[in-house]
């Protein structure tokens, strides 16, 4: 028996969410754990660290949902694969659903932890409730929430990599091109372990310094909340929230945000909760693990300047 694990590259390396999955992988101790891989990989992108055997390589960079489902149907079954695992992400949800189709597999939504034989555990209602959910089907395919396992380095050697190629058709969607709109070096927010976001406490896109120099000194990616993303005070690719991006840091420090519960949806499992605001009523202190009251604009940068003297 093996495990199939999708894995995203970036500069020929796995990404953090593609070293969690394959960790996750790994951890469910059902046999050979195996990565796929499309697009440039150098060496075994730093697999074999955290438990994958072998890596197959497609040369091809695919980036339409349709091949990427194709290609990973196929790998699946020429090594005979039971399980295949995805990160939660937006790549992810948008392949595995089409994979477990196709497979005519179950299928398992955000993935938290790892299962009790074939039952899995899920967040449901905006991470209010918890769902067990049982696998029925001999082939399972699962997506895995972001940031909810983590990377687990298990000292294993460099994995082999394979050729492989697939007949995935032609591509419905076009790639011409991507221009990144946040700064080089700041990890995607959904693979973020620690976050600085803010909302209309900062007045105006003008302020914003005060929270991109915290976010560097803790080495953190910067959000917002979605009146901030709506006036164009920050680009919409930072709005966290129900309507936005969930996440999941070890982090996050929310400054001048009220705490709708429409914000709190997309933050609330995040591992630490640090508020601040000035009015002490605001909900978003009901939810905090540590609050300040006090106006950002005296608190950050002391926060900030006492973090850099560490």
């Amino acid at each position: 028996m093996s495990v199939l694990v999708y894995i995203s590259t970036q500069a020929g390396k796995a990404t953090n969410a593609g070293l969690e999955v394959a960790s996750y992988a790994s951890a469910l101790d059902s046999g050979e754990v195996v990565a796929l891989v499309s697009g440039d990989i150098s060496g075994d992108g730093g697999l074999g660290a955290v438990g994958v055997s072998k890596v197959l390589h497609c040369a091809d960079a695919l980036t339409d949902n349709s091949q990427q489902s194709k290609l990973t149907k196929e790998a699946a079954l020429s090594i005979g694969a039971q399980i295949v695992v995805f990160s939660g992400n937006s790549i992810g949800n948008a392949v595995a659903p089409r994979v477990a189709i196709s497979m005519n597999a179950g299928y398992v939504a955000g993935a938290t932890d790892l299962p009790e034989g074939k039952t899995y555990v899920r967040n449901v209602f905006s991470g209010k409730a918890t769902a067990h959910v049982q696998v029925t089907t001999e082939t399972s395919v699962i997506a895995v929430t972001p940031n909810s396992f983590g990377i687990k380095n298990t000292g294993g050697s460099e994995a082999t990599v394979e050729a492989f190629s697939a007949d995935v058709g032609e591509a419905r969607v076009t790639f011409n091109g991507f221009t990144p709109t946040s700064s080089e070096g700041t990890v995607p927010l959904p693979e973020a372990v620690r976050v600085v976001s803010a909302g209309r406490g900062l007045k105006g896109p003008e302020n914003w310094e005060i929270v991109e120099d915290l976010a560097k000194a803790l080495g953190a990616s910067t959000a917002c909340s979605r009146p901030v993303g709506d006036m164009g005070w920050r680009p919409h690719h930072e709005h966290v929230g129900q309507t936005g991006i969930t996440i999941r840091p070890d982090l996050y420090i929310a400054c001048g945000i009220s705490g709708a519960i429409q914000h709190l949806a997309g933050v609330n499992q995040s591992k630490v909760i640090v508020v601040i605001n000035t009015d002490p009523e605001a909900p978003f202190f009901k939810a905090a693990d540590y609050g300040i009251v006090g106006d950002v604009f005296e608190v950050l940068p002391k926060l900030t300047a006492a973090i850099n003297a560490l």
